[in-house]
């Protein structure tokens, strides 16, 4: 389209935002429960590569207090209420190999940046730019994109390390996010991308 599409420049000082792959999306028989093992295994290779390049590492979760009301984004997805404190659901995937020195982000919605200290962690950890993956794709890695490019990051989606319910919703979303937000870049680019941060 005419108008659209253009390209967001590269910073100096990356991080890498691991969207909710926790195991209420990841596990099958959780009623949030996403086809998520491929992009599972892409996103633990990413968070594999950001150690060894030294790009610090964020993982986002939606968690909620055991006595906690919910938002009332849970009126149209009521099996938030399984994100509870001490649920199974609640967790990160093990799989994703998180490390003490990486951040974990609680948040309320569905962006990572809303509600969240996350942007405010970013600036003062000097990172200007952001990859990002996690679940879903049309849905929470979108929220997020959005809101960071608003916010002042370029953001680059790594889609074999994202995973969604419904891959027309996902397409759609892809489509929508490298025409007026974010960049999309494959898996072997957004590695190489941080090698040469390093």
């Amino acid at each position: 389209m005419n108008g659209f599409g253009g390209s967001l420049p590269l910073g100096h000082r990356p991080a890498l935002v691991v969207v909710d792959l926790q195991r209420g999306f990841t596990e099958a028989g959780s009623p949030l429960w996403c086809d998520a093992d491929l992009a599972v295994e892409a996103a633990t290779t990413l968070v594999s590569a950001a150690h060894a390049a030294g790009v610090p590492v964020w993982f986002t979760v939606i968690r909620y207090g055991a006595a906690e009301r919910l938002p009332l984004w849970a009126a149209k997805i009521p099996a938030l209420d399984e994100l509870r404190d001490g649920r199974r659901a609640a967790e990160l995937d093990p799989r994703l190999g998180y490390t003490e020195g990486d951040r974990i982000t609680v948040k309320p919605g569905a962006s990572a940046v809303f509600g969240t200290r996350l942007t405010k962690e970013l600036r003062a950890a000097g990172v200007d730019t952001v990859l990002l993956c996690g679940a879903s794709t049309s849905g929470c890695v979108r929220a997020t994109g959005v809101d960071l490019v608003q916010s002042g990051f370029p953001a680059f989606v790594v889609p074999e390390a994202c995973a969604d319910r419904d891959q027309i919703q996902a397409a759609a979303a892809l489509k929508d996010l490298v025409t007026k937000y974010t960049d999309i870049v494959d898996l072997d680019r957004a590695i190489d991308m941080m090698q040469k941060w390093m």
